[in-house]
């Protein structure tokens, strides 16, 4: 059997499965003037006015298919999304902006995006597309401070090591349209939200740092983030008095559960991993393999995650009561905290981490790969390994160990092969590993 490409076929079922069009269609539709939307069911003759905003990688295809379902009912909108990931839209604007640092394409979107909210009513209703890439592409900065000084600490949080809890909380707290504020902007209008979840526990205040939900983190919470990774010393000064006069009362703190301002708010989860997990599940089992989702919530270091994998598909091949080949399936997301210069991904990262495991290991195949196509600033999803990779690395010279050591995974699988090169999907539900585990 052709593992590698096995596994690849999986993947793609996973990540068919969460693509937003269809996540739309099964969720949202009209019926006798009465606009569905999964359980709320709201009558459109209560609107003056109907208005389309959102920020993520797969915002557009969700726009698309807002478009074929609202027509010309659809007043005006505003979307932004990264770079490579428009599409053609009749009634609503799209911008493309940088992602995972922010632009000034961003920065000029968020601001439409929020004027847009604001000049909503009581007799409007606003629907909110929401998707992983959120947080970068909402782009704005609080009062004395510059577009720069956010890109800097945007840069400084990705390289952390910092989890994706963390990294929002900190940017929820220099903005104004991240953690529940773009809720509070386009009050008293009724505000949908359609959410595609990229974190662990679907967390609606961390997706997109929660444009549109409580927030339970505080300027404190900001500050000792920034205090816990070191990064004091490195943003400008202007960012920490901000936060310093946050924590003292000078600013007010994002809205918090209970506030009256989210009765007229509806945040509605459409898609996420256990879905796409379920899909790769079904697709093993098409190619007679036997599929066990192990977790649908892997999280922390690349490296440790890498070998816990690898143990468990070991003790999986140990063992004789297992109907092989079968396939392991994990979906999450790891933290990478970046020290050498080199170019990769955390999904690369943990394939080259599993590649120098897997030595002699045969038998063993294990694809990582992001759901959104793009794997770090790189134009792969991830990559695919096995213990033939490793031998031929090896024999064409290849020093694994100090690709891996420089971070430098993305060029180590360019020259070895096993990049996994989806393009964007437009969809993003997190990562999925796939390990197929074969007879000794």
């Amino acid at each position: 059997m052709d593992a590698k490409k096995i596994a690849e076929q999986i993947f793609m079922a996973g990540v068919e499965s969460v693509l937003p069009g269809k996540m739309i269609r099964n969720k949202v539709y009209i019926k006798d003037s009465i606009l569905f939307i999964s359980s709320l069911q709201l009558q459109l003759t209560r609107f003056n006015r109907i208005y389309v905003i959102g920020a993520g990688k797969a915002s557009a295809l969700m726009a698309k298919e807002i478009e074929n379902i609202l027509g010309n009912r659809i007043t005006e909108g505003q979307i932004v999304v990264k770079y490579g990931h428009a599409c053609e839209l009749q009634y609503i604007n799209v911008t493309e902006a940088a992602h995972p640092v922010p632009d000034e394409n961003g920065y000029w979107a968020t601001q439409r995006i929020l004027a847009i909210a604001k000049q909503a009513n009581e007799n409007d209703l606003i629907i909110c597309l929401v998707s992983g890439g959120g947080s970068a592409l909402l782009a704005d900065f609080p009062e004395g401070s510059t577009l720069k000084d956010i890109i800097l600490i945007n840069d400084l949080l990705l390289k952390s090591g910092a989890d994706i809890n963390e990294m929002n909380a900190v940017r929820k707290h220099f903005s104004k349209v991240k953690g529940g504020q773009l809720a509070k902007a386009a009050q008293p209008a009724t505000l949908v939200s359609l959410i595609l979840s990229d974190v662990i526990g679907d967390s609606l205040d961390v997706i997109a740092s929660g444009p549109t939900a409580p927030d339970a983190t505080t300027f404190d919470d900001a500050f000792h983030v920034l205090e816990k990774y070191d990064l004091l010393k490195n943003i400008p000064q202007s960012l920490i008095q901000y936060l310093k006069n946050g924590i003292d009362g000078a600013y007010p703190e994002t809205p918090k559960s209970g506030d009256p301002l989210f009765s007229h708010i509806h945040n509605m989860i459409i898609g996420s991993n256990k879905i796409a997990l379920a899909a790769s599940r079904v697709k093993a089992q098409e190619l007679d393999l036997n599929p066990v989702i192990i977790t649908g919530e892997f999280e922390g270091d690349t490296s440790k995650m890498a070998i816990e994998m690898v143990n468990t598909a070991i003790e999986f091949q140990k063992d004789s009561n297992i109907k092989k080949p079968c396939c392991l399936l994990f979906g999450g997301e790891t933290t990478l905290k970046v020290k050498g210069k080199g170019l990769g991904g955390r999904n690369q990262h943990l394939a080259l981490c599993t590649a120098l495991l897997l030595k002699g290991q045969n038998g063993i195949t294990l694809l990582s790969a992001g759901t959104d196509g793009n794997d770090g600033p790189t134009p792969a999803a991830g990559a695919v390994v096995d213990t033939k990779l490793s031998l031929q690395a090896l024999l064409s010279g290849l020093d694994a160990q100090k690709y891996l050591e420089n971070f430098d995974s993305f060029h180590f699988f360019e020259k070895a092969g096993g990049h996994i090169i989806s393009g964007p999907t437009m969809t993003n539900v997190m990562d999925l590993v796939i390990i197929i585990v074969e007879g000794k």
